[in-house]
């Protein structure tokens, strides 16, 4: 399923309902999307170096070694990656169950491993228990970290994003990480990707013919943007469904997990979140025995504040 419950058709929201819900042996073949429906509407119905002398310093080589317009990834640690999959969503939400997500959780598990990540998986979260994990996470000591990664996997509205017992602002759980709130990972890149609806939009398609910052700066009067060095790669743009197919995944989940596979340690960034929108824009297209849902287009977006490159290499 993805994301969408309508008319029992062959799709599925990832806010509720689907597109013809059919369990856990849906079809593969069946697209979905993450939002809840609009009920006014038709779609009403679907869905250290170790110590030294006491101190931990960071093992990191020196500054004037790194391009300064490149962010400095000689750390002890890649960082932490916190993976919320939600699954599973209480019956007063109206949220149908999300299958194909654990397919997601599993191939995300393994590809930001694969980077050099230290990656924990939290299922079935409470809105609350997201705000407590991420607020924890904040307060952790990420001095000997290059970076920080965030994946929520939910249904979702436009900024908005469901945990098991209702929603919550996608804000209020990253901005735990603001500079002047997570200290020990200011002036280092924290990424959030979120696999979610925005809204309750379909994408027809249509045919085509064809000065840097020193980590060693004493300066006691420099200051830098609170919001500065996130970046927010979103399954699809505002006011969209995001798909998902129950037997394969999300299309913004496996494309980039196959972008990754082959040029995470190679590309910068950016490069890696355009390959991924190539991908979803052009290798993606939803099938429903409705025809308000057959052949559907989605695009992933991209909202970036870094303020430098990000090669996820030494």
């Amino acid at each position: 399923m993805w994301d969408l419950d309508p008319l029992r058709a062959c799709l599925m929201a990832d806010d509720q309902g689907h597109v013809g819900e059919r369990g856990a042996g849906e079809s593969p073949r069946t697209d979905a999307v993450d939002a809840k429906p609009d009920r006014s509407s038709f779609m009403s119905s679907l869905l250290i170096k170790k110590k030294k002398n006491g101190s931990a310093v960071p093992t990191r080589i020196p500054q004037d070694q790194v391009p300064a317009y490149q962010y400095n990834m000689n750390f002890e640690k890649v960082g932490k990656c916190i993976i919320v999959n939600n699954k599973n969503f209480d019956k007063v939400t109206g949220m149908s169950v999300r299958n194909g997500t654990d397919k997601d959780a599993e191939a995300l598990f393994k590809c930001f491993r694969s980077l050099g990540f230290d990656v924990v998986v939290y299922n079935d979260c409470t809105c609350a228990k997201m705000q407590g994990l991420l607020k924890r996470a904040a307060e952790e000591d990420h001095t000997n970290s290059a970076c920080f990664a965030c994946i929520l996997l939910s249904h979702g509205e436009e900024d908005l994003i469901y945990g098991k017992d209702g929603r919550t602002p996608i804000k209020d759980l990253t901005g735990h990480f603001r500079g002047d709130r997570c200290k020990t990972l200011l002036e280092k890149p924290k990424l959030f990707f979120v696999q979610a609806c925005r809204g309750t939009e379909l994408d027809d398609g249509i045919q085509t013919d064809s000065g840097p910052i020193s980590y060693t700066d004493a300066n006691p009067r420099h200051k830098i943007p609170v919001e500065a060095d996130f970046l927010f790669a979103y399954s699809t743009v505002p006011g969209y469904y995001s798909w998902r197919n129950p037997g394969r995944g999300s299309w913004f989940v496996q494309a980039l997990c196959s972008v990754l596979e082959k040029h995470g340690k190679e590309l910068e960034i950016m490069q890696i979140l355009t390959r991924v929108n190539y991908s979803v824009a052009r290798h993606f297209e939803s099938q429903s025995d409705d025809p308000r849902f057959n052949e559907k287009k989605q695009i992933p977006c991209v909202v970036s504040m870094l303020t430098k490159e990000l090669y996820f290499c030494k």
